[in-house]
């Protein structure tokens, strides 16, 4: 098998592990993001609160730390997915990844906003706060996942 048929049979692989890499540096991205807000701490706590019945004060740290770097490091093949959708309707590598940017932005604030927040036991007055700091701190993400994902894919 001539090496650039194997490459090309690795590269939908590849740019899934590519996915992984990006989301790994982009929640760490995120990290800083929401150890400035101030509920930025709060939604890995809010979802381990929702897994154990508990109020975010009294969620698992553990769980929080591993449900937050879990879907962090699993979004990122989601993205390259997204893109691979994507580039069936849209022409471009900047618009594929702009439009599949906007639609899981949309995915994760909304699903964090209306599925798990409205489980969760968190004081009513800190809902707008928390849900404002999550819809900041998944647009810092994209804006490093995106970039990343869309110049590494493009060398494969």
């Amino acid at each position: 098998m001539p090496s650039h048929s194997l490459l090309a049979s690795l590269a939908v692989p590849l740019e899934f592990l590519i996915g992984v890499g990006a989301a790994v540096v982009a929640t760490f991205g995120m990290d800083l993001v929401m150890a400035r807000l101030p509920e930025g701490g709060t939604p890995p706590f809010v979802a381990s609160g929702v897994l154990t019945d508990r109020p975010p004060a009294d969620a698992p740290e553990r769980l929080a730390t591993v449900v937050h770097y879990l879907a962090g490091g699993l979004t990122g093949p989601l993205f390259v997915w997204f893109t691979f959708v994507t580039a069936a309707f849209v022409e471009g590598a900047v618009a594929t990844a702009v439009v599949s940017g906007v639609v899981l932005y949309v995915l994760m604030v909304g699903f964090f906003a209306v599925v798990v927040v409205p489980r969760s036991l968190v004081s009513a007055a800190r809902v707008g706060a928390i849900r404002r700091d999550w819809a900041v701190s998944a647009a810092a993400y994209l804006l490093v996942l995106v970039p990343v994902v869309t110049v590494a894919t493009a060398a494969v």
